[in-house]
Order: structure tokens, then C-alpha cells, then sequence
């Protein structure tokens, strides 16, 4: 990298406990045991306040797993192919398929997956790992599926703001994973404060985040965290659709 050519300085907003940005120029590799291949950067964990752990890699080829991913007990996981080229094969208990740019796989509790880059091409991908919160009578199933199948719906009513699930919203499962586009000068329907926590990495376009109390700008490849009850709230800027997939706790009462 050198050194720099101008002042150090940085985009990334950390306030823990209550919400972070982190913006791409900051981020540096971890070494994390059981990726064997992967460039991988860890974006949120407990020790911000988050209740989960995120990470970006970039997936050389021939990258594998060399033990399950989540392979901890009580641990779901979910990865989201982001861009790049080739197929990315996830194995998750007895059913293998091959991601290409835009698919994803979940695998339930006590799962784990497999990954390998069995390809000569160079991708990136989302990983995303938290503990279940089981569910009497109730039980998640394994998930393959790809964004661009997925049709998108109106957000709230409103005719420039678009939303896509990505797993199902039966009980059995405590999370999901949306994609929410604004198009330009669109906006939330008014700023949310609420018990879920989010997860959300900026995938086209910009815009003005309040987080908090504070105006953030916000930018493809930025990871935005959002704690509980922060305020938030966005207007889409520039000249394109701002989107970002983001994560949500779901379908479970609060505990005391």
C-alpha cells in the first residue's frame, strides 16, 4: 500500500454499543481459522454491540473451507454471493449447489457449510453468522436462491422504494435478509426507532443516513450497523438507486 499521499483520514463513524459505518478504506484482512483462501474482513461483532458477526472476503480461486462455516453449536449462518465472476459450490448437510453473482444459502442451527471456489475466477462474498433463538414446535429449513429471481414489492405503499425478502417469514426462523432500493430522492416513510438490530452493506448509490441524532453520508461498499431503538432513516441522493442488503431479528418476543 505505501505510504500516504495526503492526510490520514477516514469516513467511519463507531459509536458502540449504538450504531457504526464502516467505509471500505479502513478495513484491514483477519486471519480467521477454517478459510482457507479467503481475504476476509470482519465488519461487526459483539465486541461493537452487535448481536451477530459479518464479514466481506474475497474468494480466491481455489478457496475452501477447511471446516464448516458456523459449524459452532446453535449457530446459524448465511452467505451472499456479491459480485464477481464464476460459481461458488456451498454444501450445507446433503444438498450442494453452485452461487453465482446474486445467490445465497442459509443453513439452519448445528449446520454449517461448506464453501469452495472451485472456479478459476475471483469473487466476493457476505458472510453472516448469529445463535439461533429456538422456537417450540418450530424449525428453519436449509435455503438456496438467487436475488435477481426474486420479485421486488413496494416498500410501505410507496411508489420509488422497493424491498425483496430473501428467506422465508415462517416462525421457524428468527432472521432474515431483505434488499431495500430507494430510487433517487426516495426516502424511509419516516424515521424508524425499533427493537431490531441490522446488518446492511451498501450495494449501489448513495445517501444521507441519520443514524442517531447524526447525518451520515452514506455510499456503495460502506457496512452501516444499527443498534437497538437507534433512529434511522434515509434519503436517497445521486443519480442511481440506492440499494443494500441488510439483515433483521424477527419473529421472536423480547426477553426479560
Amino acid at each position: 500500500m505505501g505510504y500516504p499521499i495526503d492526510h490520514l483520514k477516514t469516513r467511519s463513524v463507531v459509536k458502540v454499543g449504538q450504531y457504526a459505518l464502516i467505509s471500505p478504506e479502513g478495513r484491514v484482512v483477519n486471519v480467521i481459522p477454517g478459510l482457507e483462501g479467503f481475504r476476509t474482513t470482519i465488519l461487526a461483532t459483539p465486541k461493537m454491540g452487535a448481536s451477530f458477526v459479518q464479514y466481506i472476503s474475497v474468494v480466491s480461486p481455489g478457496a475452501r473451507t477447511t471446516k464448516p462455516f458456523g459449524a459452532e453449536n446453535g449457530i446459524e449462518t448465511f452467505i451472499y454471493f456479491l459480485d464477481g465472476n464464476g460459481e461458488l459450490v456451498v454444501r450445507i448437510g446433503d444438498t450442494e449447489q453452485a452461487l453465482v453473482q446474486g445467490g445465497y444459502a442459509y443453513a439452519p442451527a448445528d449446520h454449517g457449510m461448506a464453501i469452495e471456489n472451485r472456479s478459476d475466477e475471483t469473487m466476493r462474498v457476505l458472510l453472516y453468522k448469529q445463535r439461533y433463538e429456538a422456537l417450540d414446535g418450530y424449525r428453519p429449513e436449509i435455503v438456496f436462491g438467487n436475488v435477481h429471481q426474486i420479485t421486488e414489492r413496494p416498500y410501505d405503499d410507496m411508489a420509488n422504494v422497493f424491498i425483496k425478502d430473501l428467506l422465508p417469514t415462517g416462525l421457524g426462523f428468527d432472521m432474515n435478509m431483505h434488499v431495500l432500493s430507494f430510487e433517487p430522492d426516495g426516502c424511509h416513510p419516516f424515521i424508524e426507532t425499533h427493537v431490531q438490530e441490522h446488518g446492511a452493506y451498501v450495494t449501489s448509490g448513495q445517501g444521507i443516513y441519520l443514524l442517531g441524532e447524526e447525518w451520515i453520508q452514506v455510499k456503495k461498499e460502506d457496512f452501516i450497523w444499527f443498534g437497538p431503538f437507534i433512529q434511522q432513516g434515509v434519503y436517497a441522493t445521486g443519480r442511481e438507486r440506492l440499494s443494500y442488503i441488510y439483515s433483521k431479528d424477527c419473529n421472536r418476543d423480547a426477553r426479560l
